[in-house]
């Protein structure tokens, strides 16, 4: 059995100590799920064990030839790589055999007729039969599609956050390690890619060490929860519900033994009071235990305090946002077409769906960030917008972090009238007093999204728009939120695609398919996915099935057949190469414009897109040329 034994393990950030001692084992097809407040040491724990970073204090022990897989939050990859190169990076030497074959695959498909290329070829296919490389190939593919990596030529560097994010973790699956960690793999996934991870690592052979937000991602996939808190693991059996409910029983019980501990040192408090002399053992020893009990119960209490926060805001009209044929394009993308929505006072909207068909820029044009190109924009005059944006603002990073809400004031009203300083709400947020004159730039990234989160809520809108508010933010924090929101007396829209968030704070749903298309939907984000699909849980899509070249009996051949085409597909034959020689011409022609354009990003991502649209063009005459190839007569 591949085991990976932590002995002693402690790790410091400055003053502050993130685990301290702590032992575990991690064996195969355990399904670990790593959770704790941002700032806790969950990424700092995942860096020791890819040996990033050294521990403190401790020792590592594995297996000879043990291998560890690591998606980080912030993917390292070489911006200069092509996708394909970057996935297949790797050392293993399956993976230069795949990438020696694909090279070869290219060439042979431009100059089949060419001997030295036909030559190179063969060896390919030879050395792909001699290792076995097939599976890995098929395997290698069915990620890719399902992570809805297509363009595998496209240079790492224009790609996107979350696109660069989807390549980390195709690069990392297809390592197939002992030990798979992922540091919140669901971030810029499509649901559909979701469901197809929980899948895939169902049916995983080794290890898993994950961190993430997505509650019900932790259901499907864990079967252990590790919890990182105050400087100490805790280890639960079961998935995320089963460590709810024994977390509540614990909690319970706790309470009872702390409340019996209360009254017992009353008791002997009024004992010492009365003056007891310590001649006797008996005396000497109660006098010990007293002392014993009197830290026990003075101590301050490690605990992982809830967000209760329930501030005041501004009275809401009945006018709230009101779009009248709204219509916007970006570069060639059409954002919306002829739209109308009237959301009012106390809605709950949640808007999803796939990726780059324009939800966050919706959020951007009822904020006034984007204009219209056609139609209304109707806001309300009692509104007050707070907007939690996807990228935070800029903050200065020597900046202290009560010095940056300071800026909003001394403090806000709750709900009753009262007054809340800034101390008192930084420490609703689980920022201690310690922490207040801490630098921003020694916060973690979870901290410094949850101190923004906090500023925005310090202004104390009346409407909230949230832009994927579960990335990066524990589950603390969300659970908290969510109650927030359950209580908050406005106008929620939000962004995710976190079904459980959506679950809990919207009724009200646009779906957005892209082009400009929106479906409306009245309910819960599951009851949506029940309606569409017959089940949340996606499978594996059809078209899986039909990636080109990628496995062997798929694999392109010489044209050694003499069986004649009918007379359609014998014109088509004559045609289709020419054909294919002027989409490339247009490619390269638009990819000189795209060397010229210097620094006009909208006309880049125009030209981008064209681009893209011939690379489709291009792959499926070069998928027609290949069939046709094969019953073509010379």
């Amino acid at each position: 059995m591949q085991t990976l034994k932590a002995e002693n393990l402690t790790e410091t950030y400055g003053t502050k100590i993130l685990f301290d001692k702590i032992n575990f084992l991690i064996n195969e097809r355990d399904r670990i799920g790593l959770i704790g407040t941002n700032g806790t040491g969950k990424t700092s724990l995942l860096n020791v064990l890819a040996k990033i970073d050294p521990p403190d204090e401790g020792t590592l022990e594995t297996p000879k030839n043990y291998t560890i897989g690591y998606l980080q939050q912030v993917p390292n990859l070489n911006e200069k790589m092509t996708i394909l190169d970057a996935i297949f990076a790797g050392s293993q030497t399956v993976f230069k055999t795949i990438r020696y074959y694909e090279n070869a695959l290219a060439a042979y498909a431009k100059q089949p007729q060419e001997p030295e290329v036909q030559h190179r070829f063969e060896l390919a296919e030879q050395q792909m039969n001699q290792e076995d490389a097939w599976d890995a190939e098929s395997n290698v593919k069915t990620i890719l599609t399902q992570l809805h990596i297509t363009n595998l030529d496209q240079r790492v560097g224009t790609l996107s956050g979350g696109q660069q994010k989807r390549v980390a973790l195709a690069q990392t699956l297809i390592q197939a390690p002992d030990l798979l960690m992922l540091d919140e793999p669901t971030n810029h996934l499509d649901f559909d890619s979701i469901a197809w991870l929980e899948q895939y690592l169902a049916a995983y052979k080794g290890a898993l060490l994950i961190v993430t937000h997505d509650r019900y991602f932790l259901d499907q996939v864990a079967n252990q929860i590790w919890e990182l808190s105050f400087g100490k693991l805790y280890q639960y059996p079961g998935n995320y519900q089963a460590y709810v409910a024994e977390k509540a029983t614990q909690e319970e019980q706790n309470t009872i033994q702390q409340q019996k501990a209360n009254r017992l040192y009353k008791q002997e408090l009024a004992w010492m009071r009365r003056g007891p002399q310590a001649r006797g053992t008996k005396q000497q020893a109660r006098i010990n235990r007293f002392e014993t009990l009197s830290q026990a119960v003075n101590a301050p209490e490690q605990k992982q305090t809830n967000i209760a926060v329930q501030l005041g805001q501004q009275r809401l009209g009945k006018k709230v946002i009101q779009l009248k044929d709204a219509s916007l394009k970006l570069g060639k993308h059409t954002i919306l077409k002829s739209f109308s929505e009237l959301i009012q006072a106390d809605e709950r909207v949640g808007i999803t769906g796939n990726n780059g068909t324009g939800k966050s820029t919706l959020l951007n044009v009822i904020a006034g960030i984007q204009k219209l190109d056609e139609g209304i924009l109707d806001i309300g005059e009692t509104v007050k917008l707070g907007y939690y944006t996807q990228k935070i603002e800029p903050i200065l990073e020597d900046k202290r972090i009560i010095s940056y809400l300071s800026e909003i004031g001394s403090g806000v009203l709750n709900a009753n009238g009262e007054h809340i300083s800034v101390t008192n709400l930084l420490e609703q947020f689980l920022f201690p007093r310690s922490m207040h004159g801490t630098l921003i730039r020694k916060l973690s990234g979870g901290e410094k999204r949850r101190l923004y989160l906090l500023k925005i809520l310090m202004q104390q809108p009346n409407v909230l728009l949230l832009d994927e508010p579960t990335n990066d933010l524990d589950i603390g924090t969300l659970t908290v939120l969510e109650d927030y929101l359950a209580h908050f007396k406005g106008t929620v829209i939000t962004v995710s695609h976190d079904r459980y968030f959506l679950n809990k704070v919207a009724n009200h749903l646009l779906i957005f398919d892209g082009n400009g298309k929106i479906e409306r939907f009245t309910g819960r984000f599951t009851d949506f996915l029940t309606q569409s699909n017959g089940n949340a849980q996606a499978s594996i899509p059809e078209n899986t099935k039909h990636v080109v070249s990628m496995t062997q009996k798929q694999a392109p051949k010489a044209p050694d057949k003499k069986v004649k085409l009918t007379y359609a597909e014998q014109l088509e034959w004559q045609s289709i190469e020419s054909e294919i020689d002027q989409l490339e011409n247009q490619k390269a022609e638009l990819q000189t414009q795209m060397n010229d354009s210097g620094e006009d990003y909208g006309h880049l991502a125009d030209l981008q897109k064209q681009v893209e649209e011939l690379d489709e063009k291009i792959d499926a005459k070069m998928n027609r040329w290949e069939y046709l190839s094969e019953y073509a007569t010379d």
